[in-house]
């Protein structure tokens, strides 16, 4: 029989900055490098932070503004819980790319029967088209917010900005790469500043932070939004294709020392993506909630914003929004060639596959669905997507078989499993509320 074609891969340079970065991490992890530890460093980040804009795209946003705004500091407990959940997978998909030098994808087809493979893919499609709509409208939105442009219009001028950031790839991963870590500085400064415009109440903050409750079955629903726009199943997916050939060692000692920066680069990137994430809903809760006013939509946020905290606070949001907006939009489509690619072993340009996911996000914009609601319920279809990520990853990162040296130790395997209870219980309650509650 014939061996499968591999995937087409786009052409490298000689002597680019994506070779002398290979080149400089193994010498890294050989031990033959001399510089700074902060300079030996540098090599190995990247996935994490291309990975962690999943964690601030628009459909945080919207969940996170309508969270403060309607319950105040009531879900920052969510949050925080939901970042070191992310945390802990994203580390465990790194290292499974990094221990077997194939990705989450490739493996659920290897090892798994076809049939289970292809409801898996379906799934998996569904929970990406419905993340690129998150991200494509949220882009759209912060587009037609900024520059008063009509929603349709601002919707293809995104596509066409997606299509420059990921053409970016030819070059190698590092200007790809640096251009997704911009955006995440872009974001990550705009609520720094959103934060202390707002004046917020820190003993407030600290008290929710620690106690979980919630009050109600709405408040319930936007939890389970957070969650899924938290611990997103496309980045999981990602990140172990991201690691899988980055740089390749066999020893088992390099292996370690890989994995070791591996986790550094997850730990920062997710600690900036978890303070974004709180500081969106410190900024909701101390400008909307405090002062009574109901926010339903980005777009009253953004214009909400400005009588209440000066105009620059308005045209922050809008910029922090429309950088979300378009670094996740990219990083979307490359999860999403990353999910046909695994479970089918079948290629597709990025180009024609940005042209196929702009076709669900066009629609909402010309039949006139409220775009922020669509955000919300987009993020809660990513959390029922979940399980159908965290369970194989758990189950492979648990064989020791496979992983080598990197297996899980059992403390890992259970918390990993624990996340993964909680999302299923989760999940249940929000099928019995949303078909059964009153």
């Amino acid at each position: 029989m014939a061996s499968p074609k591999r995937p087409v891969k786009s052409p490298r340079v000689k002597l680019s900055n994506t070779d002398a970065t290979k080149r400089d991490a193994k010498a890294v992890l050989s031990g033959r490098s001399k510089k700074s530890w902060v300079i030996r460093l540098l090599p190995f980040l990247g996935p994490a932070f291309i990975a962690s804009i999943a964690y601030v795209d628009p459909g945080n946003f919207a969940t996170n503004i309508q969270g403060g705004a309607q319950f105040g500091y009531e879900l920052l407990w969510v949050i925080l819980g939901s970042n070191l959940m992310a945390m802990l997978l994203q580390t465990l998909s790194a290292k499974l790319g990094i221990a077997t030098g194939k990705n989450l994808a490739e493996h659920c087809r290897e090892r798994f029967p076809r049939p289970v493979v292809l409801i898996m893919w379906v799934l998996m499609e569904l929970v990406a088209m419905a993340t690129d709509l998150a991200e494509f409208l949220g882009a759209a939105v912060a587009l037609n917010l900024l520059f008063n442009l009509p929603l349709w219009i601002a919707g293809l001028l995104t596509a066409g900005i997606t299509f420059v950031i990921l053409s970016l790839e030819r070059f190698g991963f590092r200007p790809l790469e640096a251009v997704i870590t911009g955006f995440l500085a872009v974001i990550a400064f705009s609520y720094v500043i959103e934060m202390f415009i707002g004046h917020p109440d820190w003993p407030a903050i600290a008290n929710s932070t620690f106690i979980p409750r919630f009050t109600n079955s709405e408040s319930i629903l936007l939890g389970a939004g957070i969650l899924g726009a938290t611990v997103m199943p496309h980045a999981i997916f990602l990140h172990s294709a991201l690691t899988q050939g980055r740089v390749v060692v066999k020893k088992p000692e390099q292996l370690k020392r890989l994995f070791h920066f591996e986790i550094i680069d997850v730990v920062i990137a997710m600690v900036i993506a978890s303070s974004v994430n709180a500081a969106m809903l410190i900024t909701s809760a101390a400008a909307f909630h405090t002062v009574g006013q109901s926010v339903g939509t980005l777009q009253q946020a953004y214009l909400t914003l400005q009588p209440l905290l000066g105009r620059a606070a308005g045209v922050v949001f809008g910029v922090a929004l429309l950088a979300s907006g378009l670094s996740s939009s990219s990083v979307g489509t490359m999860a999403g060639q990353v999910i046909m690619q695994g479970f089918l072993h079948f290629h597709i340009p990025p180009w024609i596959r940005r042209i196929v996911t702009i076709i669900p996000s066009l629609i909402v914009i010309f039949i006139g669905l409220d775009p922020t609601r669509t955000l919300v319920i987009s993020q809660v279809v990513l959390s029922f997507g979940l399980p159908f990520a965290v369970i194989p990853l758990v189950l492979f990162t648990s064989d020791k078989f496979l992983m080598g040296v990197l297996v899980n130790k059992p403390l890992t395997t259970l918390l990993a499993s624990l996340c993964a209870a909680m999302i299923l219980t989760l999940n249940i309650f929000l099928i019995y509320q949303t078909f059964f509650g009153k």
